[in-house]
């Protein structure tokens, strides 16, 4: 799959992560494909990196990974007694006290809250495995574009582990309790077919035409007004979390925003 960043000067490159910023455009990749894109807490902190140097201009990050699949999940070398080199392995953070390992988790989750920002618009381009942290990492974006090869799996609990990287909550946001419980439990495999019809995704395509399908999303997302689509976007996310006549007030605070806005009557 070609990339759409490959010309442009990358602002990050390091630790399995490049950022580049086209004007309104950013683009996120996982740079490891000979193993298939997997994750360390070095290449978290790269990813959290990449959130904070976003400029300004952006108002769409698309992320996506190299070869053929997006992320299988971590990396293998952290469940061997050894880790990796730099890194706490899992006894080593098992033994830390509450306040130390609550700390350790929160610092690795920050690579995954950024992208549902109220300022951005984030697109996951998913092809291939999307597994655990992948998965996760998918969940962590605005929208899904998949390929129809797509094959999206939470191991964890297999592992003895659960989802600790902020997925659980989009993921019974999208299909629900029930089957959130048990994708999760069973660690089976979810299609394309299936995460479309599920709301796991937003639209599946043959993996040759993945770019060019994001490439549309992107644009259709940048025709709109900035901050409308900003206002609707914090509407829409605090929506889950407010009763309906609380949504009813945010709507009308945030029309009245526009309105005025609209009419040169802003602050």
């Amino acid at each position: 799959m070609a990339s759409p960043d490959q010309d442009l000067a990358p602002v990050l490159d390091k630790d399995g992560v490049r950022l580049t910023v086209d004007d309104a455009l950013a683009t996120v990749t996982l740079t490891n494909p000979d193993k298939r894109n997997a994750q360390s807490p070095a290449l978290w902190r790269a990813l959290t990196e990449a959130g904070q140097l976003l400029p300004g201009s952006v108002r769409v990050v698309v992320l996506r990974g190299e070869g053929k699949s997006f992320s299988a999940g971590l990396d293998r070398q952290m469940f061997t007694p050894e880790g990796i080199p730099g890194e706490p392995t899992f006894i080593d953070l098992a033994r830390r006290d509450d306040a130390g390992l609550d700390a350790s988790i929160a610092e690795f989750q920050e690579a995954f809250t950024w992208w549902r920002r109220n300022d951005i618009v984030s697109i996951a381009a998913v092809q291939g495995h999307a597994i655990g942290a992948g998965f996760q990492l998918a969940l962590a974006c605005d929208l899904r574009v998949v390929a129809d090869d797509v094959q999206f799996a939470m191991r964890e609990t297999s592992l003895g582990l659960v989802p600790d990287l902020t997925g659980t909550h989009p993921l019974v946001g999208l299909v629900g309790y029930a089957r959130a419980l048990e994708i999760c439990a069973t660690g089976r495999s979810v299609g394309a077919a299936e995460a479309v019809a599920c709301g796991l995704a937003n639209a599946a395509v043959p993996a040759a035409e993945l770019t060019a399908a994001v490439g549309d999303l992107t644009a259709a997302l940048l025709a709109a007004p900035r901050d409308a689509v900003v206002e609707t976007k914090a509407l829409l996310r605090g929506a889950q979390g407010r009763d309906y006549e609380a949504q009813r007030a945010a709507e009308r605070a945030a029309q009245a925003r526009r309105l005025r806005e609209l009419a040169g009557l802003g602050e």
